[in-house]
């Protein structure tokens, strides 16, 4: 039909570029919160809360999201303050406590290690939640998460002075009680909802997915 085709080459008329920069815009602020769990994280796996570690951390964490191809991360845009006061706060206890455990454990001439490795199935299949799960575990002493089933949402753990079934169910206890509260904090509000319902099914008598003894 003549008249009717259309060069391919053409570019129809209208404001494309003030679109294309918008929508940059929009892509930069989804992507801030990561950023900052990013330098977070960074700064937290220093230990030093400088200006240094503080720019340094920026600079991976823009080089790591955009050098590197990254599995889009769906974020739940809700974010409780009191929450994530709490995750942080029971992280600093943590983090003591087990410093000042493991160190006892290490100076105890009389303490025969006996570790075990955990298969520890969480409640969400975030990717988000379970990266930050898995980093919060390893951060604390005495527990490394040495490896992770994505598909499953199961955090393989290595926890030191698990002598007992009491101390196997004490460790999973924690992992779960840590990715609760990732959940509460920054979570969506089923995700919210379902891991308040798993923690009343935990309470009323499930038993630890899986674990393996071995010594030391």
């Amino acid at each position: 039909m003549r008249g009717g085709v259309i060069p391919s080459n053409r570019v129809p008329s209208g404001p494309a570029f003030p679109e294309t920069e918008q929508t940059h815009r929009q892509n930069l602020w989804r992507q801030f919160p990561l950023l900052v769990i990013l330098v977070l994280l960074w700064m937290l796996l220093w230990d030093d809360l400088t200006v240094m570690t503080l720019f340094t951390g920026i600079l991976m964490a823009l080089f790591v999201t955009r050098v590197f191809y990254l599995p889009p991360i769906a974020l739940s845009g809700r974010l409780n303050p009191w929450r994530l006061a709490i995750f942080v706060g029971r992280m600093i206890y943590d983090i003591l406590f087990a410093s000042v455990h493991v160190a006892y454990l290490a100076i105890n001439p009389r303490y025969h290690p006996i570790n075990s490795i955990l298969a520890i199935k969480l409640h969400t299949r975030s990717d988000l939640v379970i990266t930050l799960t898995a980093v919060s575990i390893s951060l604390v002493p005495g527990t490394v998460v040495i490896d992770a089933d994505r598909e499953n949402a199961i955090l393989y753990i290595h926890a030191l002075g698990t002598r007992t079934p009491e101390d196997i169910d004490r460790i999973r206890r924690e992992v779960l009680g840590t990715e609760e509260r990732i959940v509460l904090a920054i979570g969506a509000k089923d995700e919210a909802a379902g891991i308040r319902e798993d923690r009343r099914q935990r309470e009323g008598g499930v038993g630890t997915v899986g674990a393996r003894r071995k010594g030391d």
